[in-house]
């Protein structure tokens, strides 16, 4: 803001956010109707700014003033040079006939600074959009929504669209089902901007860590998973657990357990045996889904720590490490990956919060262990302070034995060689898009999830070409 002349970060953000509402509206955008929701503060600013903008491209324009007295000066003289209409909210009446006959309504009422719910008269407004079935778009963020942990403690906006200014805020993956589609607009920001938060990977991200077999291969060279899962209450974990690890990978599944019978029927190709002690050696174990949390669970648990290879550690393991200090003393700065749901991240690591970030961290640096705190926007957290998150497409994965899936494709990605954050998050992207894939808009079970594995696999390898 030092360098460049006062209001141009402003016109230049404002303007992007004006493209991405024509593009809502679509053409032609003469004689369409936009209501502007303008808060206090420079998020105010940028939605006035906008609507001149659209206003002087023939769309009709009215703003509705939250606080009129801190309505952003500039930007509402620019609108009201444009020819746009001014509302106070406090005139109910008027406001909500502007928002409930508008084609799209720009929210601007709080920006990144802003913190709790909305207040009023802001959630009577939102709420007459939704109502009325006006789609909205987000000026950084979704107001209402914690711009640094997505969290949602009242009334708040859920877009349709966000755009966003310089940077990907936090609530962007986060809270990414109450923004929808998000825009980045360049604003001149970049070489200013300090370390990111967290990552976010993508496709090609992945398809570059992904293990691929070379000429010079064999099924030894890929890494030779073990799972240890399953029991006689719990034989389908085995199956799946299993079956995710050979599908993830191209070398070869080794299972030790009671479901052994179970395993080789539907996966003929895993070398299986009834004991851990009788399993041969492996280049990273899964360890815990249907394992049950008696004795015998802890010492399952117990030997696959002691063969001193890099170790996914799920689900009944997870509170097996969290009840024994034994346990979480022989896991400290180990290449491990625990994957535990809130619930079991609470008893390993205390209650989340609202900041799945900073928790996923703190477990991380007091575990010494990968952290993978599974949910909607997925964090992974490493020891060292790095964190990424992925925040799902759709909610789907949130099935039984779906975490199964997962840890088996952690597993596989070990073996291969993939430090531990980056096995958990490649996997944890590779699980999401093959739930999506199973699922294709309707309810599907883990099994279709493990399925969909190559056909995701089978995308990526196609970019990396």
């Amino acid at each position: 803001m030092a360098l460049v002349p006062e209001g141009t970060l402003m016109r230049r953000a404002a303007f992007g956010l004006a493209v991405a509402a024509r593009r809502m509206l679509g053409a032609p955008i003469a004689g369409a109707r936009v209501a502007l929701l303008v808060g206090a503060g420079d998020n105010g600013g940028d939605a006035l700014w906008a609507g001149a903008e659209l206003r002087r491209r023939g769309v009709g324009v009215t703003a509705v003033l939250l606080t009129p007295e801190r309505a952003h000066p500039a930007g509402l003289a620019a609108l009201r040079r444009a020819g746009g209409r001014i509302v106070a909210a406090q005139d109910a009446d008027a406001a909500a006939r502007a928002v409930q006959r508008a084609q799209l309504v720009i929210d601007g009422i709080v920006g990144i600074s802003g913190k709790g719910a909305l207040r009023d008269p802001a959630p009577t407004l939102v709420a007459a959009a939704a109502n009325a079935g006006v789609p909205v778009l987000a000026c950084d963020l979704p107001s209402g929504v914690d711009p640094d942990t997505g969290e949602v403690m009242g009334a708040a906006v859920t877009a349709t669209a966000t755009v966003t200014f310089g940077a990907r805020k936090p609530v962007h993956v986060l809270a990414a089902d109450r923004c929808g589609p998000v825009q980045l607009v360049d604003i001149g920001l970049g070489p200013h901007l300090p370390a990111p938060h967290a990552h976010v990977l993508d496709a090609a991200d992945v398809a570059a860590h992904w293990p691929l077999p070379g000429p010079t291969d064999d099924k030894y060279s890929q890494g030779v998973t073990g799972i240890a899962a399953g029991s006689a209450t719990y034989p389908g974990a085995a199956v799946l657990a299993t079956g995710a690890a050979v599908l993830a990978t191209s070398g070869m599944v080794r299972f030790a357990g009671s479901a052994a019978d179970g395993v080789k029927a539907r996966w003929p190709e895993v070398v299986a045996t009834d004991t851990f002690a009788a399993a041969a050696r492996v280049q990273a174990w899964t360890v815990g889904p249907g394992i049950g949390t008696d004795d015998a669970g802890r010492d399952l648990l117990a030997a696959v720590l002691d063969a001193q290879v890099p170790v996914c550690v799920d689900a009944d393991a997870v509170t097996l490490l969290a009840g024994h200090d034994d346990l979480r003393t022989a896991v400290r700065g180990r290449p491990i990956v625990i994957t535990p749901h809130a619930g079991e991240f609470a008893r390993i690591a205390g209650e989340v919060g609202p900041d799945r970030v900073a928790a996923a961290r703190r477990a991380a640096a007091e575990l010494g262990v990968t952290v993978l705190l599974k949910g909607n926007a997925t964090v992974v957290a490493d020891p060292d302070g790095r964190a990424l998150v992925h925040p799902s497409p759709t909610s789907w994965a949130a099935t039984a034995g779906s975490g199964d899936v997962l840890s088996g494709i952690i597993g596989a990605l070990l073996a291969a060689g993939l430090e531990p954050w980056w096995a958990a998050g490649c996997a944890a992207w590779v699980h999401a898009r093959a739930a999506g894939l199973a699922a294709d808009g309707a309810p599907a079970p883990a099994s279709a999830i493990q399925a969909a594995i190559p056909d995701v696999l089978r995308r990526l390898s196609d970019r990396s070409r």
